[in-house]
């Protein structure tokens, strides 16, 4: 999500992209000490989560090469480590009713850490989603190429491919000067009652619809096939364990829609609004809380679905006098995305 968008353009244009950390300075909409206490909670259960689930997945693999979906996921929380650790900034802006302190270098790092966390999630969830299709409907044929280190290109692809993504935020962050010498900052686009259309319809498609289609035909394949295919009774623990594996994997994305798709359908409904209203405004702090949620939210995910990453977890946390669990073979992946 980009909380970096021009402030002013909230009072003065029509589609303006509203946002709850770049309120205009001095407007009615003063912030609360509500949504400075909803993202600061978010930030602290999001790096404590995420560094966990880190943690927990680098100690059960450190004896072996990271499988496939543990690279997918831990490369899903060092995006939202990233992006928490530019949330004090975020809040600090937003107590200071969109004031920015901290320069404009700095704008643009903090503003591009938010875009990137958003466009780079949505391309590793897509892979992630492909992944599973390829594991569950092709298994025999696509077993050369799914592994390690071509996951781990892919990644690194993606991270390129996100970066380029950006490219608006590199060119229009900036320090936004206010009424009275004081200056906020974000997106300052040059024809802003122009380019919000194009804008918005860029995040939309490249961050949001266009990921959510393939991950949604890939997922209505792969239930087809699990639906339709009964397997050898041989090989039906290996069935089983893939089912558990692409079961996490679709309650991540529904978590990842839950938390994106109030956010976007308000983005495409300003467009028509010139004067957003305050319940639209108050719609909007949800969306934008929602959204910035999703950072802390997949490590409770793996906890609740993932009996073998809470085994694991809780061996990381034992103190080592205690031993270690041997790794059986059921373990690899079960339940892992």
């Amino acid at each position: 999500m980009d909380l970096s968008m021009e402030v002013d353009r909230f009072n003065s244009s029509p589609g303006a992209n509203l946002s709850s950390a770049r309120v205009p300075h001095g407007s009615t909409y003063s912030p609360s000490i509500l949504m400075p206490s909803v993202f600061g909670t978010i930030c602290l259960l999001g790096t404590v989560g995420n560094s966990v689930l880190i943690i927990a997945v680098v100690q059960k693999s450190k004896l072996r090469w990271m499988s496939v979906p543990e690279i997918f996921v831990i490369n899903l929380s060092l995006v939202d480590l990233l992006f928490l650790l530019g949330m004090p900034f975020l809040i600090h802006q937003l107590v200071g009713n969109g004031v920015w302190h901290f320069g404009e270098s700095m704008c643009t790092v903090i503003t591009a850490l938010d875009a990137n966390s958003q466009f780079t999630s949505t391309y590793i969830l897509t892979a992630m989603s492909i992944d599973r299709y390829l594991a569950t409907v092709h298994p025999i044929s696509s077993a050369r190429f799914r592994k390690p280190s071509t996951a781990a290109l892919t990644i690194g692809l993606l991270w390129v491919l996100s970066f380029i993504s950006i490219t608006p935020v590199w060119l229009y962050a900036g320090l936004i000067p206010f009424p009275g010498g004081a200056k906020g900052c974000g997106i300052r686009l040059p024809n802003p009652e122009r380019d919000i259309y194009w804008y918005t319809l860029y995040q939309f498609f490249l961050a949001f619809a266009l990921p959510f289609l393939v991950i949604t035909v890939a997922y209505l394949r792969i239930l087809h096939r699990i639906t339709s295919v009964v397997a050898p009774a041989a090989k039906r623990s290996i069935q089983l364990r893939n089912r558990k594996v692409t079961r996490t994997a679709v309650a991540i994305c529904l978590v990842f829609f839950i938390c994106w798709a109030p956010y976007y359908v308000l983005q495409l409904s300003q467009l028509s609004i010139s004067r957003p209203s305050r319940l639209f405004h108050y719609a909007y702090n949800v969306a934008i809380s929602l959204g910035y949620a999703h950072s802390c939210l997949n490590p409770f995910v793996y906890i609740v679905l993932c009996e073998t990453f809470r085994k694991h977890l809780s061996l990381s946390i034992k103190p080592a006098h205690q031993g270690t669990h041997p790794q059986t073979p059921d373990d690899e992946d079960e339940g892992q995305p």
